[in-house]
């Protein structure tokens, strides 16, 4: 049975739903193998204009399934990181895609499920939502690019804070703290608004804008982020719609 479902409108809006809900959507191998397959999919599809990821039931994703990765001590650490790496491709394709991506959190986003949220763009919190780094509260390092989403989220000093405690955060912390927008009654419906808004912009110049975006986050040189600005907005700058506005300014 498959862990997830993706639905794309006549907008190019695709929504990626996580389907296991008695298991609060934790995310063992064949969920995250579903989950890259279905990102590839959607990496080659043109028409594609925004994602929203969100999980069926009371949960977004519990996190990681506990028994399948790490049930059998007896692996080596060389072939546990191997498919650990495997593994956190689910969440990292996902925060490679060139166009928005949004998170509808609708419940607990813990472990394995904060790093899904995290590798979009931008995350939508509805009422329940609560986001945990619980790695280090049950003996496990953190994994999956947390370190790196959250020291950018939160700062330094903020984010070992967490990571050290592994405490739950409820929606108003996250709110405060950065890490999502809201709390919204619906974070779904609200999320597909969002997406569809992100629709209505060219996917080109949505996509280079979303780059840049990237590139500002990654390195702390102006003259990087300008190099493409000045790249991207030449690009852009033969688009019918600019020239629209360009002809009512000359008249």
């Amino acid at each position: 049975m498959s862990k997830l479902t993706v639905a794309v409108d006549a907008q190019g809006v695709a929504t990626m739903t996580l389907t296991d809900p008695d298991r609060r959507n934790a995310m063992g191998h064949e969920m995250a193998g579903e989950m890259i397959a279905a990102v590839a999919d959607l990496h080659e599809d043109r028409d594609i204009r925004a994602l929203v990821i969100t999980g069926e039931g009371k949960g977004f994703c519990a996190g990681a399934d506990l028994p399948q990765l790490f049930g059998n001590p007896e692996r080596g650490v060389a072939d546990m990181r191997e498919e650990l790496q495997g593994y956190y491709q689910a969440f990292l394709a996902v925060h490679e895609l060139p166009f928005p991506t949004i998170a509808a959190v609708n419940g607990a986003a813990v472990g394995a499920g904060l790093n899904l949220a995290m590798a979009c763009d931008i995350r939508i919190a509805g009422t329940y939502a609560t986001f945990g780094a619980t790695f280090a509260k049950i003996g496990l390092h953190p994994g999956g690019g947390c370190t790196w989403f959250l020291v950018r989220a939160m700062g330094a000093s903020r984010a070992l804070r967490t990571l050290l405690l592994g405490d739950l955060l409820d929606v108003q912390e996250a709110v405060e703290l950065g890490l999502a927008e809201g709390p919204e009654k619906d974070c779904v419906a609200v999320a597909g608004e969002l997406a569809h808004r992100f629709a209505d912009v060219d996917p080109q110049l949505a996509r280079h804008i979303k780059r840049s975006v990237g590139i500002a986050v990654e390195t702390d040189d102006l003259g990087a982020v300008l190099e493409y600005e000045s790249w991207a907005q030449a690009s852009s700058a033969t688009s019918e719609q600019l020239q629209q506005w360009v002809a009512k300014f000359s008249s």
